[in-house]
């Protein structure tokens, strides 16, 4: 397999996604006007999407693992591009909804093989360097898309923010569907179709309910119903859709969940942040993105450094120095009024969420074998979707409280993963000698 080809392609299908998603937030009120759609309708452009993205990313992991992650990637590149540019051509707000929602299935298909890719391409202890480079391109992505989607906006409206993710999308979708990666042939075992199908409805309750204002309690039900009986399914079949080698791993569940807490309070701090600085210090849209700006910077430096502390210190110290990181920026935050103070903020913020996302999905792809490297990056991927949507909620209803009170909750979110992170591996695991005879081909990682 082309290792660099492979990295640009999993650098460029998280770059869409992350892209498309701060665009769309510059251009919803500009949507909104011109589709003379209600709060309500323009609140479904994002619920559609996170709603569908996150009820199929593990299906869509798992097939990955058994048809060839290139090629659905690819499929779900050249979807997402197309539903993309379907969005920029919608002539209502039920049409955006509506695509908005296949955006999300073949956003789906994209992300968890843009993880796939990389665990197939790359030895495990050399994941941590491209894994790096991943999380550096999505903090460029998140520090331009909002002034990219401002002037996209500004100069020719909102449908253009949805064609700047097509070219892209199409550079790298082709090649990935047209000449798909030489594998042998998978085992065909059988799809777990009703355990993709609970999966599906747990999350999509779940993203559902909390996105809802008020936070609907008929979701959350129907969500831990589904839980339980998919819980019950996955112990009885023969060929779970979570592998037990996946999920049964102490630090993959760990890591899995730091990355919900500590997503869930970046969000919601974010959310807490722009209501401060556009609502309260007065700052247009544009002046609040330079503001926050440090984020974006610290999170593409933590992530460059991320491998040396992983050599230097392993994922258990690295993880739990960065959560504890994240948790001091947004107390310094929960305090903060004047530019150099946001500032700080904003970039202990970037410095630990950057330097937690290498180290934690390096974990949970390096953990997981080449043939179930699909469900974990789909499960990685889950967490990235959920948590933000939980963040954002749990804002919303503590907002009444005050900014203050509010944002120190959210600390207290982010200082709930730090036990967890003794549950990561101490040092990385060093690198075998070398054998005298052929080793075997993708054998697991002790």
């Amino acid at each position: 397999m082309n290792r660099p080809w492979t990295l640009a392609s999993s650098v460029a299908g998280a770059v869409v996604v992350a892209l498309d998603g701060t665009v769309l937030t510059v251009a919803q009120p500009s949507l909104q006007r011109e589709l003379h759609a209600s709060f309500a309708e323009v609140q479904w452009t994002s619920t559609a999407y996170l709603v569908a993205v996150a009820s199929l990313l593990v299906f869509a992991g798992r097939l990955g693992d058994r048809y060839g992650q290139r090629r659905v990637f690819g499929l779900g590149m050249l979807g997402f591009a197309a539903a993309s540019a379907g969005i920029g051509l919608a002539p209502g707000a039920g049409w955006v909804i509506g695509l908005r929602a296949v955006q999300g299935v073949f956003g789906a298909l994209a992300q968890p093989a843009t993880l796939g890719m990389l665990r197939a391409a790359y030895p495990p202890d050399r994941l941590a360097s491209p894994l790096a480079v991943r999380t550096a391109a999505i903090g460029l992505a998140a520090a331009a898309g909002p002034l990219v989607g401002g002037a996209l906006v500004t100069g020719l409206g909102w449908r253009a923010v949805f064609f700047v993710s097509v070219p892209t999308a199409l550079a790298f979708g082709l090649p990935a569907l047209l000449r798909p990666e030489r594998r042998p042939a998978p085992a065909r075992t059988p799809l777990d179709l009703p355990g993709a199908v609970l999966l599906a409805v747990t999350l999509a309750g779940l993203v559902y309910a909390v996105t809802a204002r008020p936070v609907s309690g008929a979701g959350l039900a129907l969500s831990v119903v589904t839980a339980a009986v998919l819980v019950r399914h996955e112990r009885r079949t023969a060929s779970p859709l979570l592998p037990p080698e996946v999920i049964g791993s102490r630090a993959v569940g760990a890591a899995l969940g730091i990355l919900v807490a500590v997503s869930a309070s970046l969000f919601g701090t974010l959310f807490v942040a722009t209501y401060v600085l556009q609502r309260h210090l007065g700052l247009d849209p544009f002046d609040s993105a330079l503001r926050s700006l440090p984020l974006a910077v610290f999170m593409v430096v933590s992530a460059s450094l991320c491998p040396a502390l992983l050599r230097r210190c392993g994922a258990r110290a690295t993880t739990a120095g960065a959560t504890a990181v994240l948790a001091l920026g947004v107390l310094v935050l929960s305090g903060a009024t004047g530019t150099p103070a946001l500032g700080c903020g904003f970039a202990l913020l970037g410095a630990g969420f950057g330097t937690v996302m290498v180290a934690a999905t390096q974990v949970i792809v390096r953990r997981a074998e080449v043939t179930v490297a699909g469900v974990a990056g789909g499960l990685q991927q889950t967490a990235l979707n959920v948590g933000p949507a939980v963040g954002v909620a749990c804002a919303t209803a503590l907002l009444s409280t005050g900014t203050g009170p509010t944002l120190l909750a959210l600390a207290a979110l982010t200082a709930l993963a730090l036990p967890a992170t003794h549950a990561l591996p101490a040092r990385a695991h060093p690198t075998p000698p070398a054998a005298t005879t052929p080793p075997i081909a993708h054998t697991p990682h002790p």
